[in-house]
C-alpha cells in the first residue's frame, strides 16, 4: 500500500491528480468508445465526486471518516484496464479513512 500524504496540500494534490486522470479517461472514451464503453457510465459521476471532495478540502469543510468514499464502489467493480488509476483512488480513499500520515 502506498504511503498516505502527511499534509492536506499533498492530499489535495492527489485529488487533483485523480481529476487529471478522469480527464484522460474521458479522452480515452472519446478515442475508443466501443472498448471504453463501461467507463462511460461512471466517468461523470466520478469527476463530480472528486470535484466536490476537492471543494470541501479547499473550503475547510472536509472531514476524514473511517468509511469508503462514494466512488469506491465503482473502483472495486471495474478492472484496471477500464480504470487505470485505481491505485490512486484507493490511496485517496485510504487517506480519507485513516487520516493524514503522521511524520
Amino acid at each position: 500500500m502506498m504511503k498516505r500524504p502527511a499534509t492536506m496540500d499533498v492530499y489535495i494534490d492527489l485529488v487533483n491528480q485523480a481529476l487529471v486522470e478522469v480527464e484522460e479517461l474521458r479522452f480515452s472514451i472519446e478515442y475508443d468508445e466501443e472498448f471504453m464503453e463501461d467507463a462511460m457510465g461512471f466517468v461523470g459521476q466520478l469527476e463530480s465526486q472528486l470535484k466536490e471532495m476537492e471543494a470541501s478540502m479547499k473550503d475547510g469543510s472536509y472531514q476524514f471518516v473511517d468509511e469508503d468514499l462514494p466512488f469506491m464502489a465503482t473502483v472495486k467493480s471495474h478492472h484496471q484496464v477500464i480504470l487505470p488509476f485505481k491505485g490512486l483512488l484507493s490511496q485517496i480513499n485510504n487517506t480519507h479513512r485513516q487520516g493524514l500520515e503522521e511524520e
